[in-house]
């Protein structure tokens, strides 16, 4: 697919579900405040000094947790900390420093290639552009809203990883499996003031209690709203 075939797929909209009840928007509103004010100020779980560096820490993070690329982010920041220098990297090194992230030849290619780009094309600035985030090699939706809302402060979805699509269906946000799908319903509901820091407010909680294979609904927060408690 081409690149510019991929930004547009990326961007196409998918059904809305059926309104929800009032009652049940209500109820949803209720946890988005609750986890709020237990959470006011999230941070974005990967390590990064500016936009190009969160940028290649999220393209590294496909199929690996957060914790593993902030081990691998130093080396390869402080070897190749510009996309100039990064865009005339030999790949071959650039595997050597990533490789414990996994999928390490491929996420090489990407990270040079996108780092090209933004020195032919940028001037090797990040942009803030969601279609031109999506022209970048290895950027898809969640890597642009990544960057654009953590280091721009702009709004144009709902991230949506692991932690997010499983919590978001516990909590009853949405029955969706497919992320694109689980995002356009997590955007039908929450509202857009929220939605930069919700998937870190959601992230944060599968990993201190919601976790995939055993929760901890007894220290959580919003048990009492829980549709999954115990299960």
């Amino acid at each position: 697919m081409s690149a510019a075939k991929k930004a547009k797929a990326s961007r196409k909209k998918t059904p809305r579900r059926r309104p929800l009840r009032a009652e049940k928007r209500a109820a949803i509103l209720s946890i988005v405040e609750r986890l709020a004010a237990h959470d006011p100020d999230p941070k974005c779980a990967l390590d990064h000094a500016n936009a190009f560096e969160l940028l290649a820490a999220t393209i590294l993070s496909a199929q690996c947790t957060d914790a593993r690329v902030n081990m691998v982010t130093p080396e390869l920041f402080s070897r190749w900390p510009t996309p100039a220098e990064l865009g005339a990297a030999e790949q071959v090194e650039v595997e050597e420093v990533i490789h414990s992230t996994g999928f390490f030849r491929n996420k090489a290619k990407n990270l040079i290639g996108m780092a090209q780009r933004l020195e032919q094309e940028h001037g090797g600035e990040v942009p803030t552009d969601m279609d031109a985030l999506l022209l970048l090699p290895g950027v898809a939706r969640k890597t642009a809203n990544v960057v654009r809302g953590e280091c721009f402060g702009l709004a144009d979805g709902v991230v949506v990883d692991t932690h997010v699509k499983r919590i978001a269906a516990r909590l009853g946000f949405t029955r969706a499996t497919d992320p694109v799908k689980v995002e356009r319903d997590l955007m039908d509901v929450v509202p857009k003031e929220h939605w930069i820091k919700f998937s870190h407010r959601l992230i944060g909680l599968g990993r201190s209690v919601c976790a995939a294979r055993k929760t901890r609904c007894d220290e959580c927060h919003l048990a009492s709203d829980c549709p999954k408690v115990g299960v």
